[in-house]
């Protein structure tokens, strides 16, 4: 569930005065960096920053980075590399760029950064950002700062309210993080340490933040979290809510029509927020919920704390509870002493699912984590040959699931204009990606349509009456 994007949250006002300066935002990896990166955005607001999607226009650039895939601090670094020519060539003609490295790489690399990037003027950690206003300033006066230690205050309470004008500018859905960091210590992860212990943003934030997304026009929220389905707190009533509880709240929120979470472990999917999937019209029947392996011996080894057959048991459970969901998950092969006889448990076990949508990838190693010591590591031939034989089967399932949606009559909400003409793209409750003649006005209203083609990666549809469901 990775991307690599320019992140450059829309301005409400652009025109400015002569002395605004402009900050491009290049984010790497997953939605939670996504929403870090607008956030960003918001704390820079006040210093008279706005956003430009042309990197050489920037007076500020920004790299948010993510530590998951492999080599991606050298990645950074060739990255750094040409922002330093930029850099150099802006101060030859008497005019400043100063540059920043944030997100998880920021955390793990730390002074490091500095040492080997001398063009890197501020190095700002995930659980920081809401003082990177600060740490430009002292830049600016002279001092390279590196701030990745674990903020005591919370970052969210620091970060000023969204204006609504620059969330209608970002479009009908949106992203709100109430969970940050992991205590589950797989052996092949690095986010608890470069994001840190479970920590749980309390309830009344979560639901002031949504009331302002909707009122500005926002119709689907995607709830995040490295492990979202821990989230807890104390609830109004006193006793602690989990996400279903949450959930539950967050559907009475005038104007939200759509929730969705992201991404969830096994062992926190509890009760309460599988009867939400039951309950819910507004939580989307889709759940992306991990495996990694189909091998006891080898969920064993990176420390999942749940065996196969607890898994397909949960599985169960969730589609008893609502039948139409579709399922996405997370796989890795070749993680160390991984043999074909525990790749083919992994084969089993897609089978036996079925996943709408998945994410597979080849073991790499990754510094400071258990598995980076394991014996049995696995070469890359074999691993290669392994991940192709695995994407094959997710893809034919995946095409599967798509040619089944033909013929379907579904809510659809339009969120953008397409590429063509009279064409606008929205997202299906299970996520698709969905084409349908409709006009830009529509953006943000949800309508049937009837599923008729299926490409690549999207579906084609045509609507079925001129009239708004939801």
């Amino acid at each position: 569930m990775s991307n690599d994007t320019a992140t450059t949250p829309p301005a409400a006002d652009k025109a400015g005065a002569a002395n605004t300066r402009k900050v491009f935002i290049k984010t790497y990896g997953c939605q939670m960096n996504v929403y870090d990166s607008v956030r960003m955005g918001d704390a820079l607001a006040g210093d008279g920053y706005v956003p430009t999607d042309a990197m050489e226009e920037a007076d500020l650039i920004l790299l948010n980075t993510c530590h998951i895939r492999e080599k991606a601090a050298e990645k950074v670094y060739s990255a750094l590399g040409r922002l330093r020519d930029m850099k150099q060539a802006r101060k030859a003609d008497g005019q400043e760029l100063m540059i920043g490295v944030t997100g998880c790489v920021a955390q793990a690399e730390g002074e490091e950064i500095l040492r080997r990037a001398p063009a890197v003027d501020v190095v700002v950690g995930p659980q920081t950002y809401h003082r990177l206003p600060e740490a430009l300033r002292r830049a600016r006066e002279g001092t390279r700062v590196v701030d990745t230690d674990y903020a005591v205050e919370d970052k969210f309470e620091h970060l000023p309210a969204t204006e609504k004008a620059r969330i209608r500018a970002r479009g009908v859905t949106a992203f709100l993080t109430v969970q940050e960091g992991c205590d589950k210590f797989c052996t092949f992860c690095v986010v608890p340490y470069t994001r840190g212990a479970e920590v749980s943003r309390p309830l009344h934030q979560i639901i002031d933040e949504a009331r302002r997304l909707a009122d500005a026009g926002v119709r689907e929220i995607t709830l995040l979290g490295q492990n979202v389905n821990a989230w807890h707190g104390e609830g109004p009533d006193g006793r602690e809510w989990g996400l279903g509880d949450l959930l539950y709240r967050l559907a009475e929120v005038p104007g939200l029509a759509r929730l969705r979470y992201t991404t969830s472990h096994p062992r926190d999917m509890d009760d309460r927020l599988i009867d939400a999937h039951r309950d819910l019209r507004a939580l989307m029947p889709y759940l992306h919920l991990p495996v990694q392996s189909g091998s006891d011996r080898i969920l064993k080894a990176m420390n999942r704390r749940h065996t196969a057959s607890e898994y397909l048991r949960l599985i169960d459970r969730i589609r008893t509870a609502r039948p139409d969901i579709a399922m996405s998950g997370d796989f890795i092969v070749g993680f160390p002493g991984e043999t074909d006889v525990d790749f083919e448990d992994t084969l089993r076990i897609v089978q036996a699912v079925g996943y709408a949508q998945a994410f597979s990838f080849k073991y790499s190693t990754r510094p400071g984590t258990p598995g980076a010591d394991l014996p049995d590591q696995v070469p890359e031939d074999v691993k290669s040959e392994r991940l192709e034989r695995l994407q094959t089967l997710l893809l034919k399932q995946q095409a599967e699931f798509a040619k089944s949606c033909v013929g379907k009559v579904i809510d659809l909400l339009l969120e953008k204009p397409g590429r063509n003409e009279g064409q606008v793209i929205g997202r299906s409750p299970w996520l698709q990606s969905v084409n349908v003649d409709a006009k830009t006005s529509q953006i943000g209203d949800i309508i049937p349509v009837r599923i008729i083609g299926t490409g690549p990666n999207s579906l084609f549809a045509e609507p079925v009456r001129d009239v708004i469901i939801a």
